[in-house]
């Protein structure tokens, strides 16, 4: 962890815009995450509807992948928020 602050104030001195690029990019985030949990979801009901037998498999895996890209998501805007707020 301490690397990673040693590399986000870097960031911050070296570069004059480099909060409101990490607000952009908190934001950014957060968007990707909401398209890839709906195409996540879209896709799944398309698979449940084409073989509805592996309804309970499909979901369980929906549910896990979905996890990890909203950790993902979450990553990306606590990094950008200590970006900000230094």
């Amino acid at each position: 962890m301490t690397s990673l602050m040693v590399l986000l104030q870097a960031a911050v001195n070296y570069l004059p815009l480099g909060q409101g690029l990490a607000a952009i990019g908190a934001g950014i985030a957060a968007v990707a995450a909401g398209i890839g949990i709906g195409n996540i979801g879209k896709n799944a009901m398309d698979a449940i509807a084409r073989q509805p037998e592996a309804a309970g498999e499909i979901r369980s895996n929906m549910i896990v992948i979905a996890a990890l890209v909203e950790a993902v998501a979450l990553f990306a805007v606590v990094t950008c928020l200590l970006v900000i707020l230094k």
